[in-house]
């Protein structure tokens, strides 16, 4: 029989979160502050801040058995069956070791239509690891990317201690669904995780599925969060909304920067534009299902000749924020400008379609990641050290 250690879960050892909520079971991670989640426009964005993409557990023992109790809760979309259950990734000094999933949970079922949706309330469950190495080692325990956990309970066969501060850099990024891995294969393999891992630095990712929209209560969470490094994906979210014409988004995009620079006056700051995405480079949104397909893929809804009266498409916004750094590189030599096609184009689109027209499949993420960790992290690339 097993001798349980239980330790208490807290900021000393959860990393890539914001702010721990305690509940009444125990504590949930969020990606926003309390103060931001107090001026949401709608429960949309509360759902997928909730949703721990790059939260992990991270600590230090010499454990063969892990035990983590949890409350996942877990979405479908109105008339279709539930998503696979998320899954749980145990790292072990730096390499992915093993992956399990949480049985039970609630269940949100969501209209597509108009984001509304309805929880339904299930049991807790727990996520085991056995057979791991005795000796001393790093273990961290990656959160599903795309389900709220409510975490319980912590248990090992072994102490556990805080892993010490390893001295790496502090990689915060701010994006729409594709940065906040929602088609990636685990919570490990979303893009901003492939490129942290292979550049050596500590994630804090903030990207939100469908609300990367320039809100300014997410600038001043960047401004508020130490970093060492920043970088923003800016636009697939307004095209597919439909949600600002282009005298509206020069300003937001300035409102924006000028919030982070606040509190990060010199910080290097990477501005990325879209990667491709064929249904929108020159049609404007908003999105919605093709009723055509049997699977779900998006079409865009717009007509191409509004694009003269304001309306923005991806190779509008590409332009716009390339100018956009280069007029404000003058005075912020920090600013840099990546243009998203460097990391998904038109050979990777017909090599690694998009099935849905607007997401990558695990393979593209995994292209993504490490074409940005060979433009940014690797040696002669901006970040390199």
């Amino acid at each position: 029989m097993t001798d349980w250690i239980t330790t208490p879960i807290d900021a000393r050892i959860l990393r890539g979160a914001l702010e721990v909520e305690r509940t009444a079971r125990g504590v949930l991670p969020h990606r926003l502050p309390a103060w931001a989640r107090k001026q949401f426009p709608d429960e949309f964005l509360a759902r997928v801040e909730a949703q721990p993409s790059g939260v992990r557990l991270a600590f230090r023992t010499r454990a063969t058995a892990i035990e983590l109790d949890v409350l996942p809760t877990k979405s479908a979309y109105r008339g279709a069956p539930p998503h696979p259950d998320g899954v749980y990734d145990l790292v072990i000094d730096g390499r992915l070791t093993s992956r399990a999933s949480a049985p039970g949970g609630n269940l949100t079922i969501i209209d597509m239509a108009d984001q509304s949706s309805t929880t339904w309330p299930g049991r807790p469950g727990t996520v085991g690891f056995a057979d791991l190495p005795a000796e001393v080692k790093d273990v961290e325990i990656w959160l599903p990317q795309t389900e709220i956990t409510e975490l319980i309970g912590l248990r090992t066969d072994a102490p556990v201690q805080a892993m010490p501060d390893r001295g790496r850099r502090v990689w915060l990024h701010h994006g729409s669904s594709i940065s906040h891995g929602s088609t990636a294969a685990g919570p490990t393999e979303t893009w901003p995780a492939l490129a942290a891992t292979r550049g050596g630095v500590e994630l804090i990712n903030l990207g939100f599925s469908g609300n990367a929209l320039l809100d300014p209560f997410t600038a001043r969470a960047i401004r508020d969060t130490p970093a060492d490094l920043i970088s923003l994906k800016i636009g697939i979210n307004l095209t597919n909304t439909d949600l600002m014409r282009s005298r509206g988004f020069t300003s937001a995009v300035h409102g924006f920067l000028d919030t982070i620079r606040d509190g990060h006056p010199s910080t290097p700051l990477l501005i990325i534009s879209p990667i491709l995405c064929p249904i929108q480079e020159d049609t404007p949104g908003p999105l919605a299902p093709d009723p055509n397909s049997p699977e779900l893929r998006f079409r865009a809804l717009g007509d191409p000749s509004d694009v003269s009266s304001g309306r923005l498409t991806l190779n509008v916004i590409r332009g716009e924020l390339a100018r956009i750094t280069v007029q404000r590189a003058i005075e912020d030599p920090n600013l840099h400008y990546l243009d998203g096609r460097s990391l998904y184009g038109e050979a990777d689109f017909t090599e690694l379609p998009l099935p849905d027209q607007v997401h990558p499949a695990p393979a593209g993420h995994r292209r993504i990641g490490e074409r940005f960790a060979e433009l940014i992290f690797d040696d002669g690339g901006l970040w390199s050290q």
